[in-house]
């Protein structure tokens, strides 16, 4: 390991902190689905595999209901589509040299927050640095879910419900000094929050399922920054 993957995993720690957290409260509602077949085991390799909040979630609640698998991947396909578009993304920041798997191993661990530190930065991106960056968010993601699901119903609701927003905020206060200094990163999370705000409060538009809203407005305010903010390529490699 060099020191690209130390400085990696230093910048993952804030986001590993948040992940357990929320994984936490991911494991504590999969606990209540006992009669599904969900375990301890079961709920950690849901998590290990997916990296994915708003997915997983929304895939313990569709099994409740009773949704089938061609139900259950198109609802998946729908929340998890933006992740393909942080991946056109991230791409022009990675080595051209770098292998198919290593490109497959970053994809595999890329998440919003990941996403967003990776790509403010203002460099290329090293395989090293990026592994650091990831390993740590998975790990912590998975032992919350574990820790979560064994902890079961003995915390009050009020703090679940606490860890459940965690993300949120985690996720705000990694964008935000990022905004403040870059006008590209200001003016896509702007059009993004108003294109959100449309499609939750317009008639007709609020009918439009969550995920797939979370994709127009990916899809939107990625391209208006791709057309007025283009990357530039640079030297310089983490």
């Amino acid at each position: 390991m060099n020191k690209s993957f130390f400085k990696g995993l230093r910048h993952s720690l804030p986001i590993a902190i948040g992940y357990f957290a929320v994984s936490f409260s991911f494991g504590i509602l999969t606990a209540k689905y006992l009669k599904f077949g969900f375990s301890a085991v079961s709920s950690g390799i849901l998590s290990l595999t997916n990296v994915t909040s708003a997915g997983q979630f929304a895939a313990v609640t569709a099994i409740a209901g009773g949704a089938g698998l061609v139900e259950m991947a198109i609802l998946q396909f729908i929340i998890n589509l933006r992740y393909a578009l942080m991946g056109f993304s991230l791409n022009q920041k990675l080595p051209e040299n770098m292998s198919l798997f290593q490109r497959s191993v970053i994809a595999f661990g890329n998440t919003d927050e990941i996403f967003a530190v990776a790509i403010s930065g203002k460099y290329p991106l090293s395989f090293q640095y990026m592994l650091g960056l990831e390993v740590l968010p998975v790990f912590t993601w998975t032992a919350g879910t574990v820790v979560g699901f064994l902890a079961g119903e003995i915390l009050p609701k009020s703090v679940s419900t606490a860890l459940g927003i965690a993300l949120y905020g985690m996720l705000i206060s990694i964008v935000t000094p990022v905004a403040r200094k870059e006008k590209s990163v200001r003016t896509v999370v702007l059009i993004s929050v108003m294109l959100s705000c449309l499609l939750f409060y317009t008639p007709f538009l609020n009918k439009i399922n969550s995920g797939f809203a979370v994709v127009i407005c990916t899809v939107i305010s990625s391209a208006v920054g791709a057309v007025f903010f283009p990357v530039k390529e640079e030297e310089n490699e983490v």
